[in-house]
């Protein structure tokens, strides 16, 4: 029989071991959706101009018909007041952000799970570089205000030259959360290294042009989100009104701050722009990286809504180069859909999701004149697979993108034609190039290039 001293050791211990296993993530509920936030949902895309205009709203979602969007509880008696239709959402997404971060407990035993940490994805491209040197070279291109370095890994066949191939640049990983961006370029540099002698069409691919990946832009912002905040969306600049973060997608200097509904000027805001275009080091890393290279092609991945973006992002209306940008979009889709069936909408960023200035497509394309594009990863079905991609989801999301991503490299080799900035582009540059640092304490970039 078992003492009255030795159960209550047993009832304790179980206690501990609960409390163990379910702090996590009872606190997780509470960064999951802070109390003093609610999730809201809009259809009408004037509705989202007007309150992107009057509240600081945060993005997080498109399924097609809604834009889903943070605000805070204040302000929910004045939407309601102002006669504007939207639905509050927040019941739907808590719960699922709470099963995905206790999966991520349970298979893994960290709170990213099978995502990779800042430190996860450098080891990964370290041994990438390091099992593959004649194929591949990691380079350091830049530093994050937190001082963690910006990785881009070269896949060639003469990796360590300056070749004249096609360059075709894969990014993932501006906004914190997304962290199913991090692994679609993340996986495709490994499925290209581990092929290329096993694989006719991608030792082709790799023979003739030069495929950059960049899987994470903002690996303080990524930090911040596995260990604080699961939905932080910025990096983590200290603002002068004490919040913290730019987005660094609104930071690009192409029609930096043409409106105040496509980005803000407000630091609190989770759509604020900078300072200045470039005021960030991660996105001056990405500036010096583009600049100093022969490039043909960019693709950055987001998350979530299953769409291919084209510009422009700023303006609803067409870029010069639509029809291409519109037909490469439509293939890429295609061909995804042949994978598994889900459909990606393609379409100008500023019609098919919301307006934004200052993001990176829209510079790649307008001072590179180079077909840019944004996938947005799925999923978007809250019933099925929830708000945050199950980590059994990473796999089967890459696969699908794969055939869009070889695509668009032979695309590149097909129609080779280096980036030709415009005179109006190069002078850009370099007045950026010479504008003091206007924020506190600005960490820059270090020369661009430097091999790891």
């Amino acid at each position: 029989m078992v003492s009255r001293k030795e159960t209550g050791r047993i009832l304790k211990f179980i206690i501990v071991l609960s409390i163990f296993f379910w702090l996590p993530g009872m606190l997780f509920y509470a960064a999951a959706v802070p109390e003093d936030f609610e999730v809201i949902g809009l259809e009408n895309r004037e509705n989202q101009k007007i309150l992107l205009q009057l509240y600081p709203l945060d993005p997080i979602l498109n399924d097609g018909q809604k834009t889903y969007f943070l605000i805070e509880k204040k302000y929910i008696n004045e939407l309601r007041d102002s006669g504007l239709n939207f639905t509050v959402e927040t019941a739907r997404f808590a719960p699922f952000l709470i099963r995905q971060t206790l999966s991520g407990l349970k298979t893994q035993g960290g709170l990213n799970g099978a995502y990779h940490s800042y430190q996860e994805t450098a080891q990964e491209l370290k041994k990438l570089a390091s099992t593959y040197p004649s194929l591949s070279r990691l380079l350091i291109i830049g530093k994050s205000l937190e001082q963690r370095n910006i990785y881009a890994l070269k896949i060639s066949r003469n990796p360590g030259s300056d070749e004249e191939k096609p360059g075709v640049v894969f990014l993932g990983c501006h906004h914190a959360r997304e962290w199913i961006s991090v692994e679609v370029p993340l996986l495709l540099g490994k499925y290209l290294l581990e092929n290329y002698s096993s694989d006719s069409r991608v030792k082709s691919l790799v023979d003739s042009a030069m495929i950059w990946i960049i899987p994470l832009v903002n690996p303080d912002g990524l930090e911040y989100s596995i260990l604080n905040y699961r939905l932080w969306r910025k990096n983590r600049r200290y603002n002068p009104d004490g919040s913290y973060g730019v987005d660094l997608n609104r930071n690009y200097s192409y029609a930096w701050g043409y409106d105040d509904y496509g980005s803000s000027p407000t630091p609190s805001s989770a759509v604020f722009r900078g300072a200045a275009p470039f005021s960030e080091p991660e996105t001056e890393a990405i500036r010096n990286f583009f600049s100093s290279r022969r490039l043909s092609a960019a693709l950055s991945y987001h998350s979530y809504s299953q769409m291919i973006l084209y510009p422009w992002g700023y303006t609803d209306q067409p870029a010069e180069d639509e029809p291409l940008l519109a037909a490469l979009a439509s293939e890429m889709a295609g061909l995804i859909y042949q994978v598994n069936g889900r459909l990606y909408q393609t379409g100008r960023a500023s019609s098919l999701l919301y307006v934004t200035n200052g993001d990176f497509t829209d510079w790649a394309y307008g001072t590179f004149r180079i077909p840019a594009f944004t996938v947005e990863l799925p999923p978007v079905d809250l019933l099925e697979g929830g708000f945050l991609n199950s980590e059994d989801d990473i796999n089967s999301i890459f696969l699908e993108n794969l055939p869009a991503a070889l695509y668009l490299i032979e695309w590149a080799i097909n129609n080779h034609q280096n980036s030709s900035i415009s005179k109006e582009g190069k002078e850009k540059i370099r007045l950026e190039k010479k504008i003091k640092n206007v924020v506190k304490d600005k960490m820059g970039a270090i020369p661009p290039g430097r091999e790891f």
